[in-house]
């Protein structure tokens, strides 16, 4: 069953989120599980293939045999943790809330108020992955998203984090689509007067990405809202735009 969530920035505009399901947040699993394991096996490869220089570094170094596989086994733990651990913290930091399993599933984590992923969050609902694969194998992540109204496992829960699906629409020539009608002239000249915040580029880009996916009232009725919060702050330019195309214009020039 599809469930959906919708979420309220403080300017009181909507978005609404599909949220993704377990079926496919297990199939991302596995798909990162796979290159996982294909790096695991290389590692233990590369080790075999190198232990006869590793000997020999060990008597360089005057390391008796004890002390010698200490060490190996220690260098094993670690590449070994961050293969199977730190490889989800670093994807979803630096790929937006994505691993390649996700990517490849069309999947994404988000934070609860719908924004982008930070490297706190990831490394948050990361670390408590350690705990739901230690105990069940993920089975209670699967009871937990289950028995949630947002899909959430534990690691969700702690970040404060939710996954959704994103929305794939066709850009015939993106380019195009980027730069607009006159983009390259009008975007930069619509906020050359008064920059805008931070927090008023991450609304504009997140009615970017989930503009196709919302009703077409919808659609429109955010667009207004979004532009009418935003006209004040922009160049004489922007009063002869709608607003669908006044946003698509700051976001192209963000782009560029």
């Amino acid at each position: 069953m599809e469930r959906t969530v919708t979420v309220r920035t403080p300017e009181s505009i909507a978005f609404y989120y599909e949220l993704a399901g377990l079926g496919s947040r297990c199939l991302a699993i596995f798909v990162d599980g796979v290159i996982q394991g294909v790096a695991t096996v290389l590692l233990f490869v590369l080790f075999s293939v190198a232990a006869d220089r590793a000997s020999q570094l060990a008597n360089a170094l005057r390391l008796d045999g004890k002390q010698f596989e200490a060490l190996v086994v220690a260098f094993l733990i670690l590449v070994l943790f961050w293969i199977w651990f730190g490889y989800f913290i670093v994807f979803e930091a630096r790929w937006h809330g994505q691993t390649p399993g996700k990517r490849l599933l069309g999947i994404r984590v988000v934070r609860d108020g719908g924004y982008p992923l930070d490297f706190m969050g990831s490394l948050l609902r990361n670390m408590i992955r350690i705990v739901e694969a230690v105990f069940g194998f993920y089975l209670m992540s699967a009871i937990s998203a289950v028995l949630s109204s947002q899909n959430k496992r534990l690691g969700d829960y702690a970040a404060g984090t939710i996954v959704v699906r994103d929305v794939a629409f066709e850009v015939p020539d993106p380019k195009k689509w980027l730069e607009g009608d006159g983009a390259a002239a009008a975007g930069p000249a619509l906020v050359s007067a008064i920059a805008l915040s931070d927090e008023e580029w991450a609304l504009v880009d997140r009615y970017i990405d989930r503009r196709t996916s919302l009703p077409p009232a919808a659609a429109i009725a955010t667009a207004a809202r979004i532009a009418t919060a935003l006209r004040p702050k922009l160049s004489a330019e922007a009063n002869g735009l709608s607003a669908d195309e006044l946003l698509m214009r700051l976001a192209a020039s963000r782009r560029r």
